[in-house]
């Protein structure tokens, strides 16, 4: 019951944070020079002032922005000014579930090799384990993915053609994709575990623990790893917002139609909705992520109370 009562609470403060995300939004938009119907070669004036009227942008701004928001409400995030047969909701529904999709996969590869490798290197401090984990963890935090992309394509598809080089038809053309986008977080997040175990490896409760002659193995799940994982939590609200809401590099290096592509694209034509929409999808997703990061922290350490 304390659990349900406080995701309500921090569902309602939500709500003006993604006010405010939406009103800076929507001001910076229009605080630009340039408009959606901008193109080297000039429209006519007739024909920008009927797009204008078609779209209501001759409204003035606070108008436009109460609109907006009143489509929001009812999960109708508008038109796209780029296209006449597709909606905002459209691009959301094909595509965001392929970013999420990539992100999750990601996400989970980082997880499941980044902390048992950290753990590992702080248990072996100091030993060729140690060294050789932090080298893989630091090459894996300097090379950027638009780097690491292209050599795993052309190590494994044109070298070994082991795997596909592109697109997102099926499982074994996931694998680049997700190696790429998660062998970064698989360094950051071994990096940051380790740290946290070698502080909380010098703990008195952790003597405590072997004096009272508990196994290593209980002392490291149970009291080491636990306490060792909140700040490994903390940073994964953030990640888990960014990778799952599109990334857009590796998708246009491994041609993915993920949310990415046309976040980037929406920025350079003034694509308002588009804009709009998914900054607020991004917004919601950090706000849902930082609520399951807190309520971890309640389960990980005990003394931590959800208020």
């Amino acid at each position: 019951m304390a659990v349900l009562a406080y995701l309500v609470r921090r569902l309602l403060w939500g709500i003006p944070v993604l006010l405010l995300i939406s009103l800076i939004t929507f001001l910076l938009m229009h605080a630009v020079p340039g408009g959606p119907f901008d193109r080297e070669k000039k429209l006519p004036p007739h024909i920008i002032e009927n797009l204008n009227r078609k779209y209501r942008l001759d409204e003035p701004l606070w108008k436009q922005y109460l609109r907006y928001m009143g489509g929001v409400l009812r999960l109708d995030f508008g038109p796209t000014y780029s296209s006449t047969t597709r909606t905002v909701n459209d691009i959301f529904r094909e595509q965001f579930p392929v970013s999420a999709h990539l992100g999750l996969m990601a996400m989970a590869l980082a997880v499941g090799v980044g902390v048992p490798l950290g753990v590992i290197s702080a248990l072996r401090h100091n030993t060729i384990v140690d060294y050789a984990s932090m080298a893989f963890a630091v090459l894996g935090v300097s090379v950027p993915s638009l780097a690491l992309g292209p050599f795993l394509m052309w190590l494994f598809a044109l070298k070994l053609k082991l795997l596909p080089p592109a697109t997102w038809q099926g499982p074994a053309y996931w694998v680049l994709p997700t190696l790429t986008l998660g062998t970064h977080y698989i360094a950051y997040i071994a990096r940051l575990t380790r740290a946290s175990m070698l502080e909380v490896w010098q703990e008195d409760y952790i003597r405590t623990a072997r004096a009272k002659g508990l196994g290593e193995g209980l002392i490291i799940l149970r009291h080491a790893l636990r306490n060792g994982l909140i700040p490994v939590v903390t940073v994964l609200g953030p990640i888990f917002a960014a990778v799952v809401t599109g990334t857009l590099v590796v998708e246009q290096i491994f041609g993915i139609p993920g949310l990415g592509k046309f976040y980037v694209q929406s920025i350079g034509n003034r694509d308002y909705p588009v804009i709009m929409g998914t900054t607020l999808l991004y917004g919601f997703v950090i706000v849902i992520a930082n609520i399951l990061v807190d309520i971890s922290y309640a389960y990980l350490d005990p003394r931590i109370r959800l208020k």
